[in-house]
């Protein structure tokens, strides 16, 4: 769907509060992720190598690579919507507001938990709002056209994405570490999980009849 369908389409009064909650609870995922000190997802990575490989902060470097990548939706045929509008506007947000709030994990233990907790509620959030059918955010978009055009499973294409721009942030002078490995390697069955459960189902609009001459 068009950005004019997807919001044309039935079932607002769930879709648009589970868009919203998707991407805040996104963004306060992602902070939990970094806050546990044990590797960053690997889009986090990519970012942190394409700062230090070109000179620039890390915020310039999310910018520009949010840019490149909805270059990359062209050759995917892959259709922005309202949440990709709001993905930019509110995942930084949430995340920020996030650590101002999140206190420093203490400890191995409680630096695990961080990540675990993390992990789990990336995944779910993600999936909650990719569900809501508002449109997916710039990197989220990468994955939904692959899938449409491969007809591979979310979580191969998933697993595919986050190994290969952990790897090449790695080259570009990024730092991994254990989480970045376990990011990579769950993400994509995570997702893949969670996405049926909440997807919102929408009826199919019939094709208007063609006019015979």
């Amino acid at each position: 769907m068009n950005a004019f369908a997807q919001v044309r389409a039935a079932r607002k009064a769930r879709r648009v509060p589970q868009l919203l909650v998707g991407l805040v609870g996104f963004g306060a995922a992602s902070m939990v992720l970094a806050q546990s000190g044990l590797g960053a997802g690997g889009w986090n990575v990519f970012t942190q190598g394409t700062a230090d490989a070109l000179g620039i902060s890390f915020g310039w470097a999310t910018n520009l690579i949010s840019l490149l990548v909805l270059l990359a939706w062209l050759p995917l045929r892959e259709l922005p919507g309202l949440g990709t509008l709001l993905n930019v506007a509110i995942v930084g947000f949430a995340a920020d507001v996030t650590a101002t709030v999140l206190p420093e994990p203490q400890g191995p233990l409680a630096e695990t938990g961080y990540l675990a907790l993390g992990l789990v509620a990336l995944a779910f959030f993600d999936a909650l709002y990719l569900g809501a059918q508002f449109g997916a955010g710039p990197r989220d978009g990468i994955m939904t056209g692959l899938v449409r055009l491969t007809r591979l499973p979310v979580t191969v294409v998933r697993t595919g994405i986050e190994v290969t721009v952990a790897c090449a942030g790695w080259l570009l002078g990024g730092s991994l570490g254990v989480g970045t490995v376990l990011i990579a390697l769950c993400m994509g069955p995570l997702v893949g999980r969670f996405l049926p459960l909440v997807a919102v189902r929408l009826p199919v609009v019939p094709a208007p009849p063609r006019h015979i001459r």
